[in-house]
C-alpha cells in the first residue's frame, strides 16, 4: 500500500530542526526521584537493505513460567513460534514501560516494582516503549549506557525486552539514522535485549504483536516499507490479540499531546506528526485491538477510539505535565508517579493493570474480544 505523505519534507526548513530539537521529551517537570532466542535469522532493513543478526538470548526463564525459545526471525523482521508462557497455554503475561533510559533512581526503583509485581501476577516478556538511552542515544554496540541504563537497572529481571526505539535513541535532532544498528547489534550480545530491526513483529500463543519505529515515521523515512509490511502482516495475522507497540503516541494528554497536532503545532510535519497521523488513520486505526507507546512521560488509559484501544505507559524513569490541548477522554491517567502497565492476555480476555514505582496497584481495566 503506497501512503501519500499530505507534506513533503523537503519543505521544512532550518526553523524545524531547531524546533525540533527543543521539543525532545525531558520537559519541565522532571521526577525528584534523583540520578542516581534461539538464534535469530536474517532479517530485512527498513530501508530493504539485508542486516544479519544473532542473538544468543535463548530460553528467558519469566517469574510465572518459562517463556521458550523466541523462534526465528524472517524477512520483514517477523518472529513466528515465540513460544509457550507459563500457567495455563493461554495466558500471555508482560510489562509495558518507556522512556526509561536515565539509569537514575527512578528506574531502579521501577525495575524493583516490576520484580514484585512479576513475583505476584507473573510475566514473560517487557516491552521496552523507546528513548532507551537519554539523551543522544548510543555511538556503539560497546557504548557503557548499555550497561548503566539498561542491563544494571534490570539485572534482577530474568526477562526478555522486546524494543522499539524512540526519537532520543536517534541522537539530538532525532534523525542519526545510523544509530539503530548499534542497538539492532547489542541484541547479540545480551540475554535480555531484543531488536532484530527498526520494525518486527513477534506471536506468543493467541497474540500477535508488531513493533514499530516511529521515529521515521516522524521523517518520513521509509514510511512506505514499513507500511506495506504492517498490511501485510496485520492482514495475515490469525491471532486472537493483535498489539502493536512503538514510542510516539496516537492520542495523549501529555505535553506532546496527539499525532498530527503533536506540541501543539500543525507544522513542520517532522514536528507535529503528520506522518504518524496518517500512518495510523490507514494501518492502526480498527485493525489492531490495542497500540502501546510512551513518549509523554506518565501513564494514560485512554478511551478507545478509532477502533482501538490505546495505552501511554512513559514514566519508566521520569516525569512531565498533563497539559490535556486535545482533551481525550480516558478511564485513568496520572502524571504524578512514575510506573508501568502489567497485562495479561488469557483467550478472549485481557487484563490490563497500571502500578506505580513502589508496586502500588493504580488501576485495573478489563478488556473483552
Amino acid at each position: 500500500m503506497q501512503r501519500r505523505s499530505p507534506l513533503s519534507l523537503r519543505a521544512a526548513t532550518l526553523g524545524a530542526f531547531v524546533l525540533l530539537a527543543a521539543c525532545g521529551d525531558d520537559g519541565t517537570a522532571a521526577s525528584s526521584g534523583g540520578s542516581g532466542g534461539g538464534t535469530e535469522g536474517t532479517t530485512r532493513g527498513s530501508t530493504g537493505t539485508p542486516a544479519s543478526t544473532s542473538s544468543s538470548a535463548g530460553t528467558t526463564a519469566a517469574t510465572a513460567g518459562t517463556t521458550g525459545t523466541a523462534g526465528s526471525t524472517g524477512p520483514g523482521g517477523t518472529t513466528a513460534g515465540a513460544g509457550t508462557t507459563g500457567g495455563s497455554a493461554a495466558q500471555v503475561r508482560f510489562i509495558a514501560m518507556g522512556d526509561a533510559g536515565e539509569g537514575n533512581t527512578r528506574q531502579y526503583e521501577v525495575a524493583t516494582a516490576v520484580e514484585t509485581v512479576c513475583a505476584e501476577r507473573g510475566c514473560d516478556f517487557v516491552l521496552y516503549l523507546g528513548d532507551n538511552f537519554y539523551d543522544d542515544g548510543v555511538s556503539s554496540a560497546m557504548d557503557q549506557q548499555f550497561q548503566d541504563k539498561f542491563e544494571l537497572p534490570y539485572d534482577a529481571l530474568d526477562l526478555r525486552f522486546y524494543v522499539v526505539l524512540g526519537n532520543h535513541d536517534y541522537g539530538t535532532l532525532s534523525n542519526a539514522w545510523e544509530k539503530s544498528a548499534f542497538e539492532i547489534e547489542y541484541t547479540q550480545y545480551s540475554d535480555k535485549w531484543y531488536l532484530p530491526n527498526e520494525w518486527y513483529s513477534f506471536t506468543v500463543e493467541n497474540v500477535q504483536f508488531f513493533a514499530l519505529d516511529t521515529t521515521r515515521l516522524m521523517w518520513d523515512n521509509g514510511t512506505d516499507d514499513q507500511q506495506a509490511w504492517l498490511d501485510d502482516q496485520v492482514a495475515s495475522s490469525t491471532a486472537t490479540w493483535k498489539i502493536a507497540f512503538g514510542h510516539h503516541p496516537y492520542v495523549s494528554n501529555g505535553p506532546h499531546g496527539n499525532a498530527g497536532n503533536y506540541e501543539g503545532v500543525p507544522f513542520p510535519p517532522m514536528v507535529a506528526g503528520t506522518v504518524v497521523k496518517s500512518f495510523f488513520d490507514a494501518s492502526i486505526c480498527g485493525k489492531v485491538d490495542v497500540y502501546l507507546s510512551g513518549h509523554d512521560h506518565d501513564r494514560q488509559a485512554l478511551e478507545a477510539v478509532c477502533g482501538t484501544e490505546f495505552f501511554v505507559s512513559g514514566a519508566g524513569a521520569k516525569l512531565t505535565d498533563f497539559v490535556h490541548r486535545d482533551n481525550n477522554p480516558v478511564h485513568w491517567e496520572d502524571d504524578q508517579k512514575e510506573g508501568f502497565l502489567w497485562v495479561e492476555v488469557d483467550g478472549n480476555t485481557m487484563q490490563t493493570a497500571f502500578y506505580d514505582y513502589m508496586g502500588n496497584l493504580d488501576f485495573e481495566r478489563t478488556l473483552q474480544k
